[in-house]
């Protein structure tokens, strides 16, 4: 007997559905309309507005912001994915020395705000803009990393480390070799979202100074001399950010076919082992 989880919708319900999203999507359209208008009428889509960007050395600041951004992303990325991998190891121990601090350390940096967390570390402890901003998305996004890491883990079936346990296999070994492997295909997606918050996230650094993409953004954005395009840096920073949270998601979505592939590969390699003992076992009975 199958359990229905939902009712199938009627030919009424369908045409309601259809008839809010069109409503939903003439609003979406509305609102950009209007948006489009508003800045025609202030005169952003002039070429007045935009002729600092064909200045070389415009160029090459916003090019030094975006390595900037990517320099704490990438440092920060690595040290939160270790922090996040310790922590979770620690969360699932069984020993209460070892778990409760480690729930307690993972609880207070999520409940932190990050950006408190950078003044702490930039004002209080005096270190350089750029560790403030890296320690402190180490502390926030890995404690939650440690969260989605811990719940794929406790996602696999329990009779995978039953089964495990029962060949002899140490705690260690089945973590390593059976529940990491088999949790990574489903916390992934998880993770580089959380990546692509992190990535983002590296924008608060400007306001300890750190001098990435959206501080250069913001020394653009107020200078005189080229009529204060605030909007038009906006513009092209928000660009910027899109086009590398889209390319997290691109390299997610290829790291995820690959994992899935390779999981496939090796399962019809360990069936075609099995029915090769089997079929030995059966030759020899004969």
């Amino acid at each position: 007997m199958t359990a229905v989880l939902f009712d199938v919708p009627g030919p009424r319900a369908r045409a309601r559905y259809r008839l809010a999203a069109v409503a939903g999507g003439l609003i979406v359209v509305a609102v950009l309309a209007f948006v489009l208008i508003r800045f025609a009428q202030s005169g952003l889509f002039t070429a007045e507005q935009w002729d600092w960007i064909t200045y070389e050395r415009i160029q090459l600041t916003l090019l030094y912001g975006l390595l900037a951004t990517l320099r704490a992303f990438a440092v920060g990325a690595v040290l939160a994915l270790t922090f996040g991998a310790l922590f979770a190891t620690a969360r699932l121990s069984d020993h209460a020395w070892i778990r409760n601090p480690a729930v307690a350390i993972v609880e207070f940096f999520r409940a932190v705000p990050l950006l408190i967390l950078m003044f702490l570390l930039y004002f209080g402890m005096g270190i350089s803009a750029f560790w403030a901003v890296v320690l402190g998305l180490m502390l926030y996004n890995g404690s939650v990393l440690a969260e989605i890491f811990r719940a794929g883990i406790l996602s696999v079936p329990r009779g995978q480390s039953e089964a495990a346990y029962g060949l002899g296999m140490r705690k260690t070994q089945v973590m390593t070799a059976v529940l990491l492997p088999q949790a990574l295909t489903a916390m992934l997606p998880t993770v580089i979202s959380q990546l692509v918050v992190l990535l983002k996230d590296t924008a608060l650094g400007f306001i300890i100074q750190y001098e990435e993409l959206l501080f250069v953004g913001r020394q653009l954005g107020s200078q005189l001399q080229l009529d204060a395009p605030i909007i038009p840096v906006a513009i092209v920073i928000a660009i910027i950010y899109i086009a590398m949270c889209m390319l997290l998601s691109l390299l997610a979505t290829r790291a995820e076919r690959w994992s899935r592939s390779r999981g496939r590969t090796s399962a019809q390699v360990a069936h075609a082992d099995v029915t090769d003992v089997e079929a030995g076992a059966g030759q020899a009975k004969v």
